[in-house]
């Protein structure tokens, strides 16, 4: 049961975040610049963002107590905005929307690329959810884990962004995108089910 939590979690939070998604925009942001600076730039991107997620996966539910929002409705509300991700995805929407959000800076670890490229709306949500349902030390573990897990891909393919793209292209990258976006919509789809499920409706 806990590997296959491990595995949904991972595959959940690594579509949200999407790092082959972002790595064309990572190479757009640090064109240029020397390997070293690059590779600062990416380490400090996923360092910040890293912190984001932790924070909101500790301290996410206690947040909703305070303002008298339930797990279940906002299992439910997650799952419909990762849905609106997912549709994003399929319609190439949402990497129009990160291309207009990636401004060049002299130093974009910060912003745009720490938050909101990488620790956004729907990753912040994601880890809150994960959190909510495996409560306790070693749920909370797991899901740090995983978090981890998946940041450290995404540094791994900053790292590997001129190989990438030359491998796959953007119509490479495209494909890829939308195939994630429909993994999405399913696995918030669940999401939404499991929330209707916490308040007792049978499905």
């Amino acid at each position: 049961m806990d590997s296959a939590f491990l595995i949904t979690a991972f595959v959940t939070l690594f579509v949200i975040i999407d790092p082959i998604g972002l790595t064309p925009l990572f190479a757009a942001l640090t064109q240029g610049q020397h390997p070293h600076e690059r590779r600062a730039i990416a380490l400090r991107a996923c360092g910040i963002a890293l912190l984001v997620l932790v924070i909101f996966a500790f301290l996410g539910e206690q947040v909703l107590g305070f303002v008298g929002i339930s797990m279940p409705a906002f299992r439910i509300s997650g799952g419909l905005l990762l849905f609106l991700t997912a549709f994003d995805m399929l319609f190439e929407r949402r990497t129009k929307r990160r291309e207009d959000q990636a401004d060049e800076r002299p130093d974009p670890s910060v912003f745009p690329l720490a938050t909101p490229l990488i620790a956004g709306p729907g990753a912040i949500a994601t880890v809150i959810l994960l959190a909510g349902q495996k409560p306790g030390a070693l749920g909370m573990a797991m899901v740090l884990g995983v978090t981890l897990a998946v940041l450290l891909v995404v540094f791994a393919l900053f790292m590997t962004t001129g190989l990438l793209e030359r491998v796959l292209g953007r119509t490479g990258i495209n494909v890829v995108t939308r195939l994630l976006g429909m993994l999405l919509a399913a696995l918030s789809v669940q999401f939404v089910l499991d929330g209707l499920r916490a308040y007792g409706l049978s499905l």
